[in-house]
């Protein structure tokens, strides 16, 4: 496996508030990561800087690598934490979207995926639920035939059934030379996918382990980990 991420020193400020210090990572592919950490730990400024929507920072970040550009956008496919299709439209104007902006859109099992979650295409997205809403971020987004997933928070407004299914999504629609780079606050919903987690704390990387070896030394599932790392 080859390190499609690198990352040395990083260090990001909001104005005087300092979020990430002097952070180092690799990344190899075919992993799914965990990103966890308490809200405002920098997470989703980590996700943003690999996607390259963040830019003012110090340190070395590269993907593939190249520094975040056009050519990093290009196998970088992004679901943020907010929902970004427009409200107003159909679904179905959101898969012309991607189809005509990504090379790499599949746009056959994007609809098939529609299908198995019964999500009508023709259905405006302010009509529906805030879960349905995240299904088809999720479905767009895992339809790319990407390098780099980055999930910041795809999970939360979905029942335990519904996890459920869009981890096997997950699961089953990223190749083993992609990497799936996941944060998330629902850490027993979703641990047993994870290959490595990575935890997030007082601007810097506390844990950084595999889910295999954190369950042989110390006994505990991921989330015992880290209510215990955050005194949860």
């Amino acid at each position: 496996m080859s390190k499609i991420i690198e990352i040395s020193s990083l260090q990001k400020k909001y104005g005087s508030k300092l979020v990430l210090n002097n952070i180092s990572l690799s990344f190899e592919s075919g992993t799914i990561v965990g990103l966890l950490g308490p809200n405002g730990c920098g997470k989703t400024s980590l996700l943003k800087i690999l996607t390259g929507l963040i830019n003012d920072y110090s340190g070395s970040v590269l993907i593939d690598g190249s520094i975040p550009n056009e050519y990093t956008k290009s196998i970088v496919s992004y679901l943020p934490e907010k929902t970004y299709i427009a409200e107003n439209n159909k679904a179905k104007y959101a898969l012309d979207f991607f189809e005509d902006f990504y090379a790499d859109f599949d746009r056959k099992k994007a609809e098939e995926m529609f299908k198995q979650f019964k999500l009508d295409p023709e259905q405006k997205i302010k009509s529906m639920s805030k879960g349905m809403q995240e299904k088809v971020q999720l479905i767009l987004v895992m339809s790319r035939k990407a390098k780099i997933y980055l999930l910041d928070e795809p999970l939360g407004g979905l029942d335990p059934a519904s996890r459920k299914a869009m981890l096997d999504i997950i699961l089953n629609n990223y190749s083993e030379d992609a990497i799936v780079l996941l944060s998330t606050h629902l850490i027993n919903a979703v641990e047993r996918i994870f290959d490595r987690v990575i935890m997030v704390g007082g601007t810097k990387i506390l844990v950084d382990d595999t889910v295999d070896n954190i369950r042989q030394t110390t006994g505990k599932s991921v989330e015992e980990l880290f209510e215990e790392v955050f005194k949860c």
